[in-house]
Order: structure tokens, then sequence, then C-alpha cells
């Protein structure tokens, strides 16, 4: 029997949470072939030595918006190096399946992207640029021509697909009629039978068109009636397929009666649902309650559904240039900065000069931080509904024209600033000195000093914010949970916002400081489950399975600390920076049909030019 590799002497875990086993593996034809001890390798066309090292199936990464830098570089770089062989794209009800859907009044990828996943303008008219097909079918026909080295399952995303039946215009303005909604579910109807793995929608009061007229207008799917999305969903049930969703956390009643669709015992039969996200955040602490408590409720035998929130194996740490932050569009003052050009630091300059918008900014900082009132107790107990910070003390500078503030928090540069006012001499950095002549000798408390920071600085003042997930055994629990599944990475989105893309490895990291046995357990949870649940035949290591794995040091995996990985780079194919993460030393090799497309020492010759990943569609 001609193999064409053997890989020696690993520890194999399948994805099935068994113990690992120390075997060889053989493949051919991009699929296992063999496993067992000392296979005979004299027909192999090579062969590696693993010995001392771990082998999984390549991870699968349930939560990215790589839909877009799969259209400028294939070899998704950035989510492989990781271990990661398996993306679910089209998230958030936004995503490439009809094409650029440009015409003369609408931009709908540039529109429905900038904001809601913070990538700039340029990079999105370039992958608009590659999108030259109009339909769903042709969308995974083109995925397929694409030399990729990691595998792509889309989703059929519900404001493209209200786009591609109402128009961007009247999407955001009128509700749908009854045959418009039958012509969705008809679209929605033969994307299933094309192998779409589900639909995604969005609830997030976060999530804004970017483009004028309708920068004030959020993006269509939230303008959907329950009617349209019982529809949309009952093709999803009749097909067993996901609806991956974000509650309205600004609409309790519609967030109860979305998750509620999940269930079989009112609707019939189950319906799969992965809703975003199991968090423990900092200013409420009811969102984990709460996620919990939908999560045990939902998959009870009285309720008969089958519903999954995603979780994330790191803290939700928040990177904001300047005002530019997810977080901070649920603000309706930092939105209006939020809402002008990303380029145009004047136009925001202007805004925070207006002596109206200081007030209201003051106003809107200090409420519910001292006196008697329901505002302050929300305060004490964390039951607040902001998602962003207004304390200095949680900010931390991560790229600051004042080297000495890097790595400090603003309410160190707000100290240093009052100090300055008792003694100019204190500033003794000349960077420190012209930005304190600057902001003057006249601001009142530390959110003129922040508004004051972004006038001179405006993205320069690049700071950080922990929102949820500050304690690891919180994490840790969320992870393990069974109704719940390790995700929300993110990957490709919020380009200088977020660092997720080794979400996977953190989530090992994590069980593997517990043991070997919650390690095996949590492959199992990266791989097998996700693809269960997905009706993907990807996430196992058996004989017959595509040759698809990761290769992990597992000495390596216990050092690693992903807080310290994150780096700011610039990336040529996309013309801006982009926060990243780089686990140098973890992932030894990373295996996609067979082939090795990552290696310690960096990239393959395949990675990127050979079509080693493919479209994955639902049930194979």
């Amino acid at each position: 029997m001609q193999w064409d590799l053997v890989i020696q002497g690993a520890t194999v875990f399948d994805g099935s949470g068994s113990p690992g086993r120390v075997l060889d593996v053989a493949v051919r034809d991009g699929r296992v072939a063999a496993l067992g001890e000392n296979l005979p390798t004299e027909s192999a066309a090579a062969t590696e030595n693993a010995s001392g090292r771990w082998l999984t199936p390549g991870l699968l990464d349930i939560h990215t918006h790589e839909d877009l830098e799969v259209e400028l570089d294939p070899g998704l770089p950035e989510v492989v190096r990781h271990g990661t062989t398996s993306v679910v794209v089209g998230n958030c009800s936004i995503g490439l399946a009809f094409g650029a859907q440009r015409t003369n009044d609408q931009d709908p990828i540039v529109d429905c992207f900038a904001r809601v996943e913070n990538i700039p303008k340029t990079v999105l008219r370039k992958a608009a640029d590659k999108a030259t097909w109009d339909n769903p079918r042709d969308y995974m026909t083109h995925l397929d021509e694409l030399p990729l080295s990691a595998s792509i399952a889309p989703l059929m995303p519900h404001s493209m697909l209200r786009i591609e039946v109402m128009g961007l215009n009247d999407s955001i303005t009128r509700d749908p009629t009854k045959a418009e909604i039958d012509r969705m579910a008809g679209i929605l109807e033969e994307s299933m039978q094309e192998g779409y793995i589900g639909m995604s929608t969005d609830g997030l009061p976060l999530h804004f068109l970017a483009n004028q007229p309708n920068v004030q207008k959020r993006i269509p799917t939230q303008y959907a009636p329950f009617e349209e999305y019982k529809t949309l969903t009952n093709v999803l049930r009749k097909h067993d397929r996901v609806w991956q969703m974000t509650p309205a956390t600004d609409d309790g009643k519609l967030t109860v009666q979305l998750f509620m669709l999940s269930s079989g015992r009112l609707y019939g039969k189950p319906l799969k649902v992965t809703a975003l996200a199991a968090l423990d955040t900092v200013n409420n602490r009811q969102t984990r309650t709460q996620a919990l408590m939908f999560a045990n409720l939902l998959n009870s035998k009285a309720m008969d559904g089958n519903f999954r929130m995603q979780c994330l194996a790191a803290p939700f740490k928040i990177y904001s240039e300047g005002v530019v932050s997810p977080l901070a569009e649920a603000n309706p003052l930092m939105r209006q900065l939020i809402e002008t050009e990303l380029e145009d630091a004047e136009a925001r300059r202007k805004i925070l000069e207006n002596p109206e918008f200081i007030d209201a900014f003051r106003e809107m900082w200090a409420a519910g931080k001292s006196g008697f009132n329901v505002g302050h107790l929300r305060r004490k107990l964390r039951m607040e509904g902001e998602f962003l910070t207004r304390d200095l003390n949680d900010m931390e500078l991560f790229r600051v024209p004042v080297a000495g503030w890097v790595g400090q928090t603003l309410a160190f540069a707000y100290q240093r600033y009052l100090a300055w006012l008792q003694n100019e001499a204190i500033a003794d950095d000349e960077e420190e000195r012209r930005v304190f002549a600057a902001i003057g000798r006249d601001i009142r408390d530390d959110a003129e000093f922040f508004l004051a920071l972004l006038h001179h600085y405006d993205r320069d003042l690049y700071w950080s914010y922990t929102s949820a997930n500050r304690n690891p055994d919180v994490v840790k629990q969320l992870l393990l949970h069974p109704k719940l599944l390790p995700g929300f990475n993110d990957s490709g989105a919020h380009v200088t916002n977020m660092a997720f893309f080794d979400g996977n490895l953190r989530a090992l990291k994590i069980a593997l400081d517990d043991s070997e046995a919650t390690f095996s357990h949590m492959v199992g949870r990266l791989t097998r489950e996700p693809a269960e649940f997905f009706g993907l035949d990807v996430g196992t290591l058996e004989v017959g399975a595509r040759a698809d794995m990761a290769l992990i040091n597992p000495d390596a995996l216990r050092a690693y600390d992903g807080e310290t990985s994150v780096e700011y780079v610039y990336r040529d194919i996309f013309d801006c920076h982009q926060l990243v993460n780089r686990s140098e030393g973890v992932v030894d090799r990373v295996y996609v049909g067979g082939q090795a497309v990552w290696r310690e020492d960096g990239f393959t010759s395949e990675h990127g030019n050979a079509h080693l990943g493919r479209a994955l569609k639902a049930g194979g």
C-alpha cells in the first residue's frame, strides 16, 4: 500500500473525547488511511517524526467573518497558523452569498460590514470588487475555485437576503410584503438544497450602516417582523440546519420570542440555534446568568430545544482607535463621532469642539456614579446596561505618542495632567508637555480630559478595555458547560479592535491547565461536537476522515499566554494595520487535506497556492 505520508509517534486525540494514544497516522489522497502502532513505512512517500507532540483534528472556528479576507488572501494565514482548518462564515446576517449586490444607489458589502465589523471601507471595496457572482449557488462554486488553506462553511446572511429581495433602502424603511417573505423563504430553501449550513440574523443595538444617508439606520435584519423570522426559521427547521442569531438586548420581549423558536414543544420539531454570547460581563453580572438560564430552559425536556450559546475562551478585551470601537456604538454621543468617515478626523474634532456636546458627554459620564438614585444602585450592583466603561482606570493605553503613557491607564495620564496644573515642570517628556499645553488649563473633570485627548490625538489614542471574562474560573466553567459552544472568536472582523484568532488554542490551554483528560474533552468541543451540530464532515481523526490535522507542542501550550501574543502589524494585502496573534512554538504543523500548510518555521509553499480547503456543505 502506497502512503503519501506517515506521521510517527504522535499522541493522537481523535476528537471523541477519549484519552490520547501514541500512534502512527498514515495519509493517502488527502484522507486518513491508517492508524496504528509502528505502521510500516517502506512504501510511504514521506515520514515525519512527531514524538512528544499531540495530534488533533483540525480545529473548527464557528464564528468568523473570514468571507472578506478569503477573497484577498485565500490562505487565511491568521487562522491557519493556530491549527484552525475549518471556519464558519456569513455570521451576524452579513456575507457574500449574493456577490457585491452593488447598484447605482447601494454598496451593501461596504455599508453593512464597515461599522458592524470595523473593517476599513478601502478593504471592503477590494473584497467587493472580487465578488462577481450574484447567487448563492455560484458563491459555493467560487469558494471551491479558490486555493483555500482552510475549508469554508457558509451561512445564508439574512441582511443580504433582505437586500436581494427588497433592495437596501426598502429593507430598512418598511415591512416586507407576504410575497417578499415567500420569495426570501424560496431563496433560503434553494440555498439549503445547495448545502448552506443555515442562516444568520442579528439583533445587537450596536450594528449600524456605514454609508450616507443611512448612518443612523441599523442593518436590514433588525427591521424584520417576527412573522419573517418565523417563516425563515421554519425552512431551517425542515432541513435541520442552524440558525445563528444575536439577541436584541434592547428588546427583551422580542429576544424571548426568538429564543423560543428553538422549542420543539412549541413548533413541532427542535430548531438548532446558536446565539451570541455567554459572557461574564463587567458592567452587568446578569448577562452570564441569563445566558445560562436560557441554555438550560430551552434544552430542557419541557421545551425540547436545541440551543447553544457561544462563549469566548479569553478576556473580552476590546481595543479602540480613539472613539472607533464596536462597544462605543451603543452610546448615542460616541456614535455621533463614529458616524463620520474613518479618515475624517476634522469632522470628529468639530463635534468635539461643540460646548453642547461636551456638556452632554460630561452628564452621561457622571450618571449614576454618585448620589442616592437608581442609577447609582444599579452601578453598585453591577446591573448597568452600558457596553463601554466610563472609568479611566479601566482604559489601558496600547499606543499613544507619549511614550511614558504606553501600558498605563488613562487615569494615570489624567493624574499626570492634574499634577502638571500644579507644576508644569512635572511633564518631563516633550510630547507630554505638548499635549498638555494643547489641552490647556480649563479641563473640568476626567470626562472632559478624555474628550480633549480624543480631540488632540483622534485615532492615535489607541486604548483597550476588558469588558467581560475577567475571571478565568468563570471562563473555564462556560467553556465546559455542555449546552454552550466554545467560539465567538470573530476572526477576520474588527481588524484593529480584537485579536482572538487564537481562541481555540486558548480554550485548549485552559483545559490542559486542568488535566490531560480535560484537554481531550476540549479537543472534542472544538472539533467533533461543533461539526456534528453544524452538520459538517470534519472534526474527526479516524480512518476515512479528511486529513485536516494540527500537531501541537504540549509544553509550549502550557506556557502560552494569549494576552501577550497580540501584535499590531501591517497587512500588505489589506493595505492597513491589523491586530493579530503570534502563538509561535505552540503549533508545530498544520495539515489540510494531508498537505502541510504551516510548520513551526512558517508557512509552506502549498499555503495559499494549492487547492486544499473546500466549500463545506451541510451533510457532506
